[in-house]
């Protein structure tokens, strides 16, 4: 996409931009904050990642056995800053779609809600989930913040893409060291 619009990054493509929602990721690779312009690099993205981008996902070793063995046991949710195609469409492509109660994404509301802490409400609302038995689980702090805004507990994915993060303002933290790690929460 970069290439195609003669953008030089700057900064590494590599797994720190994974997460993030796509326009503040596309402005902070290109250094383009012109709307019209991110528009056009995420029209691009969108149109290669809706149709093959979605099949180079990366299953963390271990991560199927662990969520077959949670969908057993619990309500499995997804709330997502992905966009809610290709969302759909990497849990159709892994056979996981089945494993999900519900796949939420700020765009899988019109309007679209204004953030992550905004789409875990909903979804606590609409499934009439009590927040004090429910578990959000998540990689970078922006997981743990909205997860603590709806009053959830959180559950910190060491390996996931977020990196280290300090644990302490959010409910009685849980740390899972690996996948392996999810088959012995609570349900």
């Amino acid at each position: 996409m970069l290439q195609q619009h003669g953008i030089t990054p700057l900064v590494p493509l590599d797994s720190r931009l994974i997460g993030p929602p796509l326009l503040p990721t596309l402005a902070r690779i290109s250094g383009v904050s012109a709307p019209d312009v991110l528009d056009t690099l995420a029209a691009t993205f969108k149109a290669w990642y809706d149709t093959e981008g979605y099949t180079h996902t990366v299953v963390y070793p271990g991560i199927d056995a662990a969520l077959h063995a949670l969908a057993d046991r619990a309500a499995l949710y997804i709330v997502t800053n992905k966009r809610i195609h290709p969302t759909r469409q990497i849990l159709d492509h892994l056979g996981w779609a089945p494993l999900f109660t519900g796949v939420y994404a700020q765009d899988a509301f019109a309007p679209p809600l204004p953030s992550k802490a905004a789409v875990i409400g909903q979804v606590l609302s609409i499934h009439g989930i009590d927040p004090t038995s429910a578990l959000y689980i998540g990689d970078r702090a922006e997981d743990g913040e909205a997860a603590t805004a709806n009053g959830l507990r959180f559950a910190w994915a060491t390996w996931g893409y977020g990196g280290g993060l300090d644990l302490s303002p959010f409910i009685r933290p849980i740390t899972l060291e690996s996948p392996e790690a999810l088959r012995t929460l609570p349900a």
